[in-house]
């Protein structure tokens, strides 16, 4: 067993243009105030981290974690969740996902995506020279259009996907190793990776990659009416990383996980700040502490009620009161009568 370490806290929903979110210094500083131990880093934000330096300067690196450390948090991850979505878009999402990229790049998908890898690439080799054993990313969708089948989906049409994003991502994947990183995509509708099936359709295209890994989400989860907690039995030795996010379902006559196209607050799946909503939180620290996982409870901040900095602030007591400081020692030892092998067999009514 292991004890989770946090609270983390993701600051992509908080970094901005007006301080104390507008600085590296600042945005850590602040996140210490609010009781956290430890950020992720989303690494497409230029006010926050300049990607091609922390790849390629480990000087870079020590001074970017030393001021996190000097303000009282660490550098749990890196992410590119939005550079990751871009190896891999369907036509369809061409013009929707065009701003995820770099102005040079947009309305050239051959382009953008060759950005995207390179982006990915940096970010691993940052990684490294931080330190850090586990990356966070999105794996892309070329399927995602077909998730409904109807009209009839063609025969191979499926495998055909699949078979395309393991190859966009070996290379990747292999750049990984070479790190010493594990890739951990967050399974989350809109993704290839959507669920535990996708997951290891994916994993075995890449050769059970010793670095294919995921990064646990059950608010993704409760939206599917996925069972969340089985999923941890099933998968714990793949689940590398850790987001602690809410969400609630709640279907009625009208609406259920498609939610009928409404804004969030109206939608019969919705996320919702730590405590709000319908996660097992209790359970799920349980079954990760019980299963060795020694990674970071991340919280992401999305709701559609609570303003973000209370989310915060409240994230971070929350993660306190659910991290399980695990024992070392069993809590019947007292009773220990110091057998050994001729007295076991002697209870056992064994002979000789």
């Amino acid at each position: 067993m292991k004890t989770i370490k946090g609270p983390g806290l993701f600051l992509a929903q908080f970094g901005g243009d007006t301080a104390p979110f507008n600085s590296w210094d600042s945005i850590t500083k602040w996140a210490a105030e609010c009781g956290y131990k430890g950020v992720q880093v989303p690494s497409w934000d230029g006010q926050l981290i300049d990607l091609d330096k922390a790849a390629s300067s480990k000087d870079y690196c020590d001074e970017f974690k030393g001021v996190a450390e000097a303000n009282g948090v660490e550098v749990t991850e890196l992410s590119t969740h939005l550079q990751g979505q871009l190896v891999a878009v369907h036509p369809a999402y061409d013009d929707a996902f065009d701003g995820f990229a770099a102005p040079q790049v947009r309305g050239n998908p051959k382009a953008r995506q060759a950005w995207a890898v390179d982006q990915v690439m940096k970010a691993l080799e940052a990684s490294k020279n931080m330190g850090i054993g586990a990356h966070a990313t999105f794996s892309g969708a070329l399927a995602w259009p077909y998730v409904y089948p109807w009209p009839q989906r063609p025969a191979g049409l499926v495998e055909t996907a699949f078979d395309e994003l393991a190859k966009r991502w070996r290379p990747l994947l292999d750049k990984a190793d070479e790190c010493g990183v594990d890739v951990c995509y967050e399974i989350h509708p809109g993704e290839d990776l959507h669920d535990g099936i996708t997951f290891e359709m994916f994993l075995e295209r890449v050769g059970n990659h010793a670095r294919c890994n995921m990064l646990y989400d059950p608010s993704h989860y409760v939206l599917q009416h996925l069972d969340y907690l089985a999923n941890i039995d099933i998968y714990h030795e793949r689940i590398k990383m850790f987001h602690v996010k809410d969400a609630e379902l709640n279907p009625t006559g009208k609406q259920g996980v498609y939610s009928g196209y409404q804004p969030w607050v109206d939608r019969a799946g919705r996320f919702r700040s730590l405590g709000d909503g319908q996660v097992d939180f209790v359970s799920i620290f349980s079954k990760l502490s019980a299963c060795g996982f020694d990674g970071w409870a991340v919280v992401e901040w999305e709701c559609c009620l609570k303003h973000p900095e209370d989310g915060a602030v409240e994230g971070a007591q929350f993660v306190n009161d659910h991290i399980i400081r695990v024992t070392e020692k069993a809590f019947d030892d007292f009773a220990d009568a110091g057998t050994d092998d001729a007295a076991n067999r002697r209870m056992l009514g064994i002979e000789g």
